[in-house]
């Protein structure tokens, strides 16, 4: 109940004409930035940090609520259109989004999106709300086996859903592995995989491999395959949903909160994992199966409600804990330390306005997001009227200016090259992409807790498997692999 009269005290701060108004500038800056290839939320973040000096803190944080969600929304719609993620949580989008917009559903793939971001959102915040302080105190009792336990789910989900076979997806996972092995050992500051090359030394910027794969990847392939089909534009189809459409979405909406809520409020980090976990889920429990890979609209609405209320559980952590579970939530730490206000336990006792501003802010930046992006949809559709070198070209140069812009080095470019060729390969051959791009952004934090984990329990291979939520993970992982093979013995005995 005190939750609630803190939250309509944070709707009088939020809902003030000039907290609106930031509000409202956010949405619309997040949504523009995260369009841009390689320009994610944190960057967007990032770089306006400067301009929110003059502000209060209350209209800086209501302002950066809505670029958050703005850019997450952003990022999906280029990922749908042109098969490229603005930022690492959009990357399932792509997956059924951009065979939908090939169909000429994008303008339907894009409404999908927007409301699976404003519930996924207004779930997830309501959550926030009720669940802050309960989420928090179960946050701090999950340690390195846990999350290493969690990953390993992550890397098992993936590999067995995604592809036409196991060993294709097993193959791209250990691609994404290598890749994320570039770089000093954090721990012994031994270089991996430079090749001598200083540059290399920070390991490849997720982004580039993301953009690299994706969209450097599909435009070479599109490239390679012009001359035998024609270069006419992408059909754009009616921009709303039919009753068919909300039928098969509804479910994926409301489910998709609940898996990712959790992930966002515990230090495992970002919408990463859920937006995965919440596509395999859509695949097992849909009645359209043979559609997945081909555009089936559930894997559009399920992965983008978990993203949107994975964005409001990494709130949780950063205002009750302050510890920030993404980039964004990173950047937004220091922005609070700028004004001299440290997250943590205390913070709602100490700056209720603020906290109970933002979470308010929350709320209304999903409204203004969706009621600016729903109407908007067919016009982002009709990026696909621009016939295809043309748009492809775009993309390229895009791509480009997002990847150089990532770290401002030219070598960057020259990564970006290899890892679109390689993309190019990976389809040729039929393996997955997705498999590839979540080592890369999993594999070096996987690793990480593996030697925590056997640090904390002295080398002993027990450490891994020492507590009860791990060992409840590790079944499921079990599961999931044998459960093919039990399927065909079971099919096999009665025939």
């Amino acid at each position: 109940m005190e939750s609630l009269t803190s939250l309509m005290d944070g709707f009088g701060t939020a809902l003030t004409p000039v907290n609106l108004l930031w509000a409202a500038v956010g949405v619309l800056l997040g949504t523009a930035i995260g369009v841009l290839p390689g320009i994610g939320p944190a960057m967007a973040v990032a770089l306006l940090l400067p301009v929110t000096y003059g502000l209060e803190p209350t209209g800086a944080f209501i302002m950066f609520a809505g670029i958050y969600y703005g850019a997450m929304f952003g990022g999906s719609t280029t990922s749908i259109l042109l098969n490229t993620p603005g930022e690492s949580a959009a990357v399932v989008a792509a997956m059924e989004g951009h065979p939908m917009a090939k169909a000429g559903r994008g303008a339907q793939a894009l409404a999908a999106a927007a409301i699976g971001h404003f519930t996924g959102g207004m779930i997830g915040t309501l959550l926030l709300v009720a669940l802050a302080p309960v989420v928090a105190a179960l946050a701090v009792d999950i340690g390195a086996p846990d999350y290493l336990a969690l990953m390993v789910l992550a890397f098992i989900a993936v590999t067995s859903v995604l592809g036409s076979s196991r060993i294709r997806g097993v193959a791209s996972l250990l691609i994404g592995l290598t890749i994320g092995l570039v770089g000093l050992d954090q721990l012994t500051g031994q270089q991996r995989l430079t090749f001598g090359s200083l540059q290399l030394a920070d390991g490849i910027d997720v982004v580039i491999v993301a953009v690299g794969l994706f969209a450097i990847g599909e435009a070479l392939w599109v490239a390679a395959h012009l001359r035998r089909t024609s270069g006419r534009p992408l059909p754009v189809g009616r921009p709303w949903l039919a009753r068919e459409d909300v039928r098969r979405t509804w479910k994926p909406w409301l489910r998709g909160p609940f898996i990712g809520f959790p992930f966002g409020a515990i230090p495992a980090g970002g919408a990463e994992i859920p937006t995965f976990l919440a596509y395999v889920t859509e695949k097992r429990l849909s009645k359209h199966r043979d559609e997945f890979g081909k555009g089936a609209i559930e894997g559009v609405a399920g992965p983008e409600s978990a993203a949107s209320a994975s964005a409001a559980g990494t709130l949780v952590s950063m205002l009750t804990l302050g510890l920030p579970t993404t980039a964004v939530a990173a950047v937004m730490l220091a922005a609070f330390q700028q004004y001299g206000i440290q997250p943590g336990p205390l913070l709602f006792e100490r700056e209720p306005e603020l906290v109970w501003g933002l979470i308010a802010s929350l709320f209304v930046g999903m409204v203004l997001l969706l009621a600016l992006n729903l109407p908007l949809a067919p016009v982002w559709a009709k990026l696909l009227r621009i016939p295809r070198p043309y748009l492809y070209a775009g993309i390229l140069f895009f791509a480009a200016v997002g990847a150089y812009a990532v770290g401002g080095e030219a070598l960057d470019l020259v990564v970006l090259l290899i890892v679109g060729l390689l993309g190019l390969g990976m389809r040729r051959y039929g393996l997955p992409v997705l498999p590839a791009v979540i080592g890369v952004i999993l594999g070096p934090a996987a690793e990480q807790q593996l030697r925590r984990a056997l640090q904390i329990s002295d080398g002993s291979l027990t450490g891994l498997v020492n507590t009860p939520f791990s060992v409840t993970v590790y079944a499921v992982v079990l599961l999931l692999l044998g459960w093919p093979l039990l399927r065909k013995a079971v099919a096999r005995r009665a025939s």
